[in-house]
């Protein structure tokens, strides 16, 4: 859900020189006031061409739950929006409630438990790199031994 800025002289959000130039993107508040109770998942997705971030707005329903997992690669900054939840992780739960930010080091394990209500979240990192198509043989190297 955008939410008004004033309006950007050019649809890429660039001024007419092409330097891009800061917006809001999006109403956190009014886009978790038209979800429903029930919706869950990423409610919006930072989706700027050229961007260096990746940033999702999360919600997950009363006692619902994002799996244990590991992220070998990325930190990510978790911004508690709405409802409260509770972070796993392998040293212990951590209460989470709205205005916490909490920072998830790459290489850790961790889960989140909704509460009662459900939590909304807000998660931003640095953006995965895209696939890219590689010659034949290109993936030998990064072996060990490889050439």
């Amino acid at each position: 859900m955008a939410a008004e800025d004033g309006g950007s002289p050019a649809p890429d959000g660039s001024s007419a020189e092409g330097v891009p130039l800061p917006r809001v993107l999006c109403d956190t508040a009014e886009l978790l006031a038209h979800a429903g109770e029930a919706e869950a998942g990423a409610l919006w997705r930072l989706a700027e061409p050229g961007r260096q971030l990746d940033a999702n707005v999360v919600r997950v329903p009363a006692s619902g739950r994002v799996g244990t997992h590991t992220e070998p690669d990325l930190d990510v900054l978790l911004l508690v929006l709405d409802g409260s939840a509770t972070l796993v992780c392998t040293d212990g739960d951590r209460p989470l409630r709205p205005g916490l930010l909490t920072w998830l080091p790459h290489g850790s394990t961790r889960a989140v438990q909704a509460g009662p209500d459900g939590v909304a979240y807000l998660t931003v990192h640095r953006r995965r790199p895209g696939l890219r198509i590689q010659p034949p043989g290109a993936a030998d190297r990064l072996r060990p031994g490889g050439a």
